[in-house]
C-alpha cells in the first residue's frame, strides 16, 4: 500500500483511546504487567490514523500510541453528503468491515471500534457492519484500510479515461 506523506503538524488532531489492555509476560521472578493502548487520531476533515503504544504505565502507553497513530495518518475521501461515494469492504487479518454509503440524515451507524475511526475521519452519514473477527485492533485497522482504498469518482473517471458523467450515470 502506497501512502502519501501527511504533515501532521499542520493538522488539528483529536485523539480517541479505543482500547487499553493489560498484557502479562511470565518471567522467572513472576509476572511482568504492562499496558497496550490502541489510539485513533483524526482531524474530522479527511485524515485518520491508528496506532498502538505499549508501556509500563497507562498514560505513557497512550502517548506512544498517539505518536504511532500520527505516523500512520491516511487521507480518506468524504463526499458532499458526509459519506463515501460507493459501498466498499475493508479487510485486515480475519476482521472484515463492510462500509455502506448513506444519504443525508442517516448519521454514523457503526460498532464501537469502527465508530471512533469514522467520527475522527469526519464522516457524518455512513453505515458499517463488522464481519469476521471482533478484535478491536483488527476492526480499527480494517476500517482504515477500507476507507483509504476508496477512490473519488473524479479519480476513477481519470483512470478509466472517461468523463465524470459516464461514470456516475
Amino acid at each position: 500500500m502506497k501512502h502519501e506523506i501527511i504533515d501532521a503538524s499542520k493538522l488539528e488532531l483529536e485523539e480517541n483511546v479505543v482500547n487499553i489492555k493489560r498484557v502479562t509476560k511470565v518471567v522467572k521472578g513472576g509476572r511482568n504487567m504492562r499496558f497496550a493502548a490502541l489510539v485513533v487520531v483524526g482531524d474530522k476533515n479527511g485524515h485518520v490514523g491508528a496506532g498502538v503504544g505499549k508501556a509500563a504505565e497507562i498514560p505513557e502507553a497512550i502517548r506512544k500510541g498517539k505518536e504511532d497513530a500520527i505516523k500512520k495518518l491516511v487521507k480518506v475521501n468524504i463526499n458532499e453528503n458526509g459519506s463515501i461515494p460507493y459501498d466498499w469492504e475493508g479487510n485486515f487479518g480475519s476482521a472484515k468491515v463492510l462500509l455502506k454509503s448513506s444519504p443525508k440524515g442517516t448519521g454514523i451507524i457503526a460498532g464501537g471500534p469502527a465508530r471512533s475511526v469514522l467520527e475522527l475521519a469526519g464522516y457524518k452519514n455512513i453505515r458499517t457492519k463488522s464481519l469476521g473477527s471482533n478484535n478491536k485492533q483488527n476492526v480499527v485497522l480494517a476500517t482504515i484500510e477500507g476507507l483509504s482504498k476508496i477512490k473519488a469518482p473524479e479519480e476513477i473517471a481519470r483512470l478509466r479515461g472517461k468523463s465524470l458523467d459516464e461514470i456516475l450515470n
